[in-house]
């Protein structure tokens, strides 16, 4: 299905019903939405091709539009190289699939490997492993405890993203001059830490207005968990002033929700950045009305710092020698106003 499409079923008024929100594609082709840093050697000395450097790819299966975007954007910053091969693993569905894929993955020694674990705790093991064996490994997204364990982690900023939605909302309902507003929370998967890291941003951010969440609601990631967790708070709210999801993901299903039960006076921020979220916003159709970033370009980002730290070389514009041990990207908040500048970066 073309991305057009699916932006036209997933947004496209409020007489859409569920179903068709839900068996809407969530997932990209590799030509899709794919960013890429594009550097001019005569600028960048960096970008001149140089040593070969393998680079081992691992990431969990693309049921999920933000996981496509990553695995797409990885191929397609690696495809502008010449002097670099992506060997990508299978995706897995779960922790113990993706621990055998990077078991054989480690036995063919690449020069660096990025990997995106299920849950960073419980790959951290395959992280050491492999810093073990001489790979140095960039983490993406989901941390890894033990520091030793990666060379680099690269993530976006979870706690920043409940800042920047709590301050969205805190600001609007201020402006509308509500005193006590009741608030719902959908987020992603509980167990995980950026989940967690989530929540505490926005709590903390809603605390500075003197707001607090009214009722919590976690969903998985997906259009149909986002759909049975806004029913359920729907249910128990009866009145709502604001809602933030954590992912514009399973936005598709908390939309869905929101038009069956024919809810309109509240709004929502939404997570992530989505290009179908992005034209929602834009459209101002929706009680969508902002979301929060938190881009997948970061793969790109991590196939261009594995191929430095595979040829021995620095960032160019830094003064130190070589790549830093962590990067955590801004979240910053999509509007009405500047939905259009950050359409080409959506997903």
């Amino acid at each position: 299905m073309s991305d057009m499409s699916r932006r036209r079923i997933l947004f496209g008024g409020a007489a859409l019903g569920a179903g068709a929100l839900l068996t809407a594609c969530t997932s990209n082709t590799p030509q899709e939405n794919t960013q890429v840093n594009n550097q001019n050697g005569d600028s960048n000395p960096n970008a001149a091709p140089g040593k070969k450097v393998v680079i081992g790819f691992s990431a969990p299966a693309a049921d999920h539009g933000w996981l496509a975007a990553i695995t797409n954007n990885a191929k397609a910053q690696a495809g502008a190289y010449t002097d670099v091969e992506f060997n990508a693993v299978a995706a897995s569905a779960d922790a113990a699939a993706q621990r055998a894929a990077l078991s054989t993955l480690i036995s063919q020694k690449p020069n660096v490997i990025v990997m995106l674990p299920h849950d960073g705790k419980e790959l951290n093991a395959m992280g050491l492993e492999a810093m073990r064996a001489g790979i140095p490994v960039i983490n993406l997204d989901r941390a890894f405890p033990d520091k030793a364990a990666y060379r680099v982690q690269l993530k976006g900023d979870n706690f920043g993203m409940g800042i920047a939605a709590g301050t969205y909302i805190g600001q609007q309902l201020k402006a509308k001059n509500v005193s006590n507003p009741i608030i719902g929370e959908i987020p992603g998967v509980d167990s995980l830490e950026l989940t967690q890291e989530r929540t505490a941003g926005f709590n903390e951010a809603l605390a500075t207005f003197g707001f607090k969440v009214a009722n919590r609601r976690p969903a998985d990631f997906t259009a149909d968990g986002g759909q049975r967790a806004a029913t359920d708070l729907l249910q128990a709210l009866p009145k709502l002033d604001a809602v933030w999801n954590h992912d514009d993901d399973q936005g598709i299903g908390v939309l869905a929700a929101i038009n069956q039960a024919n809810r309109k006076e509240f709004f929502m921020v939404g997570g992530a950045g989505s290009k179908a979220a992005i034209d929602a916003i834009k459209a101002d159709n929706t009680p969508l009305k902002a979301t929060v970033t938190y881009s997948p370009s970061m793969a790109s980002s991590a196939i261009s710092l594995a191929r430095l730290i595979g040829q021995g070389k620095g960032m160019s514009d830094l003064v130190e020698l070589q790549v830093p041990k962590e990067i955590t990207l801004a979240s910053e908040t999509i509007t009405k106003e500047n939905a259009e500048q950050y359409s080409k970066l959506g997903f």
